[in-house]
């Protein structure tokens, strides 16, 4: 049954809940947004057609409290939440609350997540649809001892890895048996911060791995298709910062296989929406599965670049009911696109957060040029959210000419108030193993100077992290004067969007 969704509320933040309400409106649907305190002016605020305050900085109060949020949807008559990515995005419970709410949750179903995002059980379910997973323990491990039977069995370097979550947290790379145990153990309690849930497994760490996903969307009646792959070797932190689509390792006969089995395993959890099925291909181009996003990825408009396909659109018209609106046979790659993070943070110093005001925010600009940013000049980057100050796309003929239309845009790109990303993404454009397409996981670590010496070690980095966050609390507290320009209070202490975002209704 088709059910035409009237009103999105858009469960989220920043640029990508600006980025959904955008494909609302060019679809006539309107928006809702949510706000803690430090957004209550952000563009996504006024973009929307209403807003709702849902708590303060913490996102344990506000953006991750599923009462507020099902609260708001039901106060504006929203007909349909987008979670967007992160925060309630993959948390099966939200999904089912929605539907007891009568609510459409636009996303696949609360099972698939479950299944998805349990490591230990995604890595099974895999192996029975025929698709590769790297050589390690079964389930999640329970004696430490067994593991390390496993871990001599598959052979020194191994990673140790948290069976809920993903984003690198709960991950660890293990040299050698004497730093397994101490390994085990920093995993599984960054695991239980992060996720709740301190279970860990262990795999064969690959060599020269490249990571290269897949993108796919389902509907409700199984018809299930890829939208190519993309490459996000490029990481900090066990993070992405820069990726390109279509990936330049693979050949023809790989990104078929690699396809196929992307769309295998889509099927075999019974998914519907748009998600991604994330591989790693080692330096024999064998490639094993890593684990399925069951949202929308940050790095989607490289897809969108190539393929011309709205992703967001998709996945409205699949929450509504609708076949896929085209086949496989339809779906055609064209040229090369590429996305810098820009984030907030000191490459120069681990990337380590750089928060602060705004001063200047002066965006690129020119064909093919795409920037998705939830910021504006003069407001502030905070300690509270993730440190993304925009996303910057390109998209040209070829991979060479994409990399020099990205390497201008970047030059273009005028930011002041804090460091930035953006001089590591000119090195990283420049350097011979990236234009050469020969570059893997490891490039930070093997070729850039001021973090190749430490930036992987666990123990090191974290403490470093904790003190940066400190310090840029301290400091975002010091400016908390310096709101973002552009918005006036409400009579009852809302805030009242800019009249310009306002004016298109």
């Amino acid at each position: 049954m088709i059910q035409k969704i009237e009103k999105v509320l858009v469960a989220n933040r920043g640029e990508i809940a600006l980025r959904i309400m955008r494909t609302c409106f060019e679809m006539d649907i309107r928006t809702v947004a949510i706000y803690s305190t430090p957004d209550a002016t952000t563009p996504h605020v006024q973009f929307a057609d209403e807003s709702v305050w849902v708590g303060e900085a913490s996102s344990s109060q506000s953006y991750l409290d599923i009462d507020k949020v099902i609260a708001a949807a039901k106060e504006t008559g929203a007909d349909a939440i987008h979670p967007g990515y992160g925060f309630l995005s993959e948390n099966g419970d939200f999904s089912n609350r929605c539907k007891e709410e009568g609510i459409i949750f636009i996303g696949p179903s609360a099972e698939s997540m479950r299944l998805m995002g349990d490591k230990t059980a995604a890595r099974d379910l895999m192996g029975k649809a025929g698709v590769p997973c790297p050589p390690g323990t079964k389930d999640a491990m329970d004696d430490v001892d067994h593991a390390l039977s496993v871990a001599r069995e598959v052979g020194f370097p191994v990673l140790v890895k948290a069976a809920a979550g993903g984003g690198g947290k709960g991950m660890r790379i293990v040299h050698s048996e004497k730093e397994f145990a101490s390994s085990v153990k920093a995993a599984q309690s960054e695991a239980r911060n992060a996720f709740g849930d301190d279970r860990v497994y262990v795999e064969k760490y690959l060599e020269e791995p490249r990571h290269i996903e897949f993108q796919v969307l389902a509907d409700r009646d199984g018809n299930t298709i890829h939208l190519y792959d993309r490459e996000c070797s490029i990481q900090r932190r066990h993070q992405k910062v820069i990726e390109e689509a279509p990936s330049s390792l693979l050949t023809d006969e790989l990104r078929s296989e690699m396809a196929d089995a992307a769309v295998r395993a889509a099927r075999a959890c019974n998914y519907e929406g748009a998600g991604t099925i994330e591989f790693l291909v080692d330096k024999h181009q064998k490639f094993y599965f890593l684990e399925m996003n069951t949202r929308l990825q940050v790095e989607h408009p490289v897809t969108e670049m190539i393929t011309g396909i709205d992703l967001v659109e998709a996945q409205i018209l699949v929450a509504e009911g609708r076949p896929l609106p085209y086949s496989q046979e339809q779906v055609n790659k064209s040229g090369h696109a590429i996305e810098c993070r820009v984030y907030a943070e000191d490459p120069t110093d681990n990337f380590l957060p750089s928060t602060g005001r705004l001063d200047r925010h002066r965006i690129p600009a020119g064909s093919g040029v795409r920037v998705d940013s939830g910021v504006e000049e003069g407001g502030r980057v905070t300690i509270d959210y993730d440190p993304m100050i925009s996303k910057l796309s390109v998209h040209a003929p070829t991979r060479q000419k994409a990399i020099a239309k990205m390497l201008r845009a970047l030059k273009e790109y005028d930011i002041s108030g804090c460091r930035t990303t953006i001089p590591f993404c000119e090195f990283t454009l420049r350097h011979e193993s990236f234009a050469g397409g020969t570059y893997d996981t490891h490039f930070v670590a093997d070729h850039y100077e001021p973090v190749k010496e430490n930036l992987f070690s666990p123990v090191n980095d974290m403490d470093a992290l904790a003190a940066a966050l400190v310090r840029a609390r301290t400091e975002s507290k010091q400016g908390s004067s310096g709101a973002a320009t552009g918005s006036h209070q409400s009579s009852n202490g809302n805030p009242e969007p800019a009249n310009w975002w306002r004016a298109r209704r």
